[in-house]
């Protein structure tokens, strides 16, 4: 998407309805300094506020995404190219959360587990030596927790018996056994349970909506 295209037709848009940035901030319970990064083409709004937006600036979603005034005629085919925009963004977002669940969790677990081989082969008092271990392994679940947590906000799970594609809740995911980024768990559709895939999608391979 064009980001530059979008935040001048937001500008242009605001100023047409005769708001200020810091009105239509107000408006929006945000600060104007994100309506100037929409407005710069430095950020997008986000999805949880884009209908107030588009009804404050009396528009539509799809002339939002598009950054221009849409005729009736190419309505639809507009439609389904910021549709398809929107979904490899998304794709990206995930994609750029898992790799970053391994960039950070990797080098995270390795410094606590040589804080124990320190603590194991280095001459020192007891005490300290007890503190080092237990202020590792307490490193090692805390950054466990976070890894789990990027692994489930990015993507959705796949069940291997219906092929449901849905996002489960942080503790769902925490708690199920798992192989790699394949959780053992129950699916909220067909209620059974098996190895779910990490996918990034909520379509399937051929574009097709799954399940909702």
């Amino acid at each position: 998407m064009d980001q530059i295209k979008i935040g001048k037709f937001i500008s242009s848009c605001r100023k047409e309805q005769g708001m200020t940035q810091a009105v239509l901030a107000e408006k929006l319970g945000i600060s104007d300094r994100a309506v100037s990064k929409w407005e710069t083409g430095k950020s997008l709004p986000d999805s949880g506020i884009m209908l107030e937006l588009c009804e404050l600036l009396n528009i539509n979603v799809n002339e939002l995404l598009s950054g221009e005034k849409i005729m009736t005629e190419t309505y639809n085919k507009k439609a389904e190219e910021n549709l398809f925009e929107l979904k490899k963004e998304i794709e990206e977002k995930n994609r750029l959360l898992l790799n970053l669940e391994f960039i950070i969790g990797i080098p995270s677990i390795l410094a606590p587990l040589a804080l124990c081989v320190i603590a194991g082969y280095v001459e020192m008092p007891a005490g300290l030596r007890i503190g080092i271990i237990v202020f590792a392994v307490v490193m090692i679940f805390m950054i466990a927790f976070i890894m789990v947590g990027i692994e489930q906000k990015a993507g959705y799970y796949e069940c291997q018996k219906c092929h449901y594609r849905h996002i489960p809740t942080y503790w769902q995911a925490n708690l199920a056994p798992h192989m790699g980024r394949s959780r053992y768990m129950k699916c909220p559709a067909c209620g059974k349970k098996s190895y779910q895939k990490k996918v990034l999608s909520k379509e399937d391979a051929e574009g097709a909506d799954l399940k909702k």
